[in-house]
């Protein structure tokens, strides 16, 4: 890792340190904020198909993998499910490997180094995004997953934003989170009264910062969130290339191609731009989350 970060910030080579492959658009909820889904002609990969993504990814340089849908727990392939993918990353070379998840259906023991849970709020601020009962599914299947690194992701909107407080303390007294990410919606097309404004923005941002000074268990960075305040910053973000469900690789988030970088709402933008510049608080803050 030391000698990508020289190679990247001194030497200008651009490669990925983490990659997002996406296995499927197939999913078992229809969120209002997703952009996606796909229900009338699903595009699901072969296990095959996966190896030669993550071998592609692993030749660019990348080490850490990201395993995304649709809902990657209902993904298969001739018997093979997503822990046989993370075994198979695991033997092509990569440090670690998560999965990001709704939930809704069990996910016991899985062998993923770490688990992102999505979770838009406590009850019915998730309810109201993601539908009746999704949030009591998924509260019985964290308690029952039996993952040491289980943590929660809030994408916020304008349905949920006054919920965030709550999450926040729901995820510190949770004996199952280790802790949460938050992220705020970024305006894809079809879903662009999701977005806060920028003013309303910065202020639950001091919030969930006033929240990370008081010891709660944020991912963020405090050095990223100030950076998500403004936009001010260059993007950083081929750290991370992508794979999407219909194979179309990208060296960065598609939000470039859909002209929305101005109003991104990624915080993993400002903590990708922050590790470029050696910020070590978000540095520790990453190699926490991924090892």
């Amino acid at each position: 890792m030391a000698k990508w970060f020289v190679g990247a910030r001194f030497f200008g080579k651009k490669k990925p340190l983490q990659s997002v492959i996406f296995i499927s658009d197939k999913c078992n909820l229809k969120c209002k904020h997703c952009s996606v889904y796909n229900y009338e002609n699903p595009n699901v990969k072969t296990f095959e198909q996966i190896r030669k993504e993550l071998e592609y990814c692993y030749s660019l340089g990348s080490r850490f993998v990201d395993f995304e849908g649709g809902e990657p727990f209902i993904w298969e392939d001739n018997g093979k499910r997503i822990d046989d993918l993370v075994d198979l990353a695991k033997q092509i070379g990569f440090y670690s490997c998560t999965i990001t998840t709704n939930a809704q259906r069990p996910f016991v023991n899985s062998r993923a180094d770490s688990i992102w849970v999505s979770l838009d709020g406590v009850g019915q601020w998730h309810e109201q995004i993601r539908g009746r009962g999704t949030f009591e599914r998924l509260e019985k299947n964290i308690a029952t997953c039996n993952h040491k690194a289980l943590s929660a992701n809030m994408a916020i909107n304008t349905l949920n934003y006054q919920g965030v407080a709550p999450t926040i303390e729901y995820v510190k007294n949770s004996p199952y989170f280790k802790s949460i990410s938050l992220n705020f919606h970024t305006p894809f097309e079809g879903t662009e009264y999701l977005a806060l404004d920028m003013e309303k923005r910065a202020e639950i941002i001091d919030l969930i910062l006033d929240y990370k000074k008081k010891g709660y268990p944020i991912m963020n960075s405090a050095t990223g969130l100030k950076k998500m305040k403004r936009l001010d910053f260059t993007p950083e973000c081929w750290v991370t290339n992508f794979i999407f469900s219909d194979g179309t690789k990208l060296a960065q988030c598609v939000g470039k191609e859909q002209g929305v970088c101005d109003k991104c709402g990624f915080c993993m933008a400002a903590e990708m731009n922050a590790v470029f510049n050696f910020r070590p608080e978000t540095i520790i803050a990453g190699l926490k989350l991924r090892l």
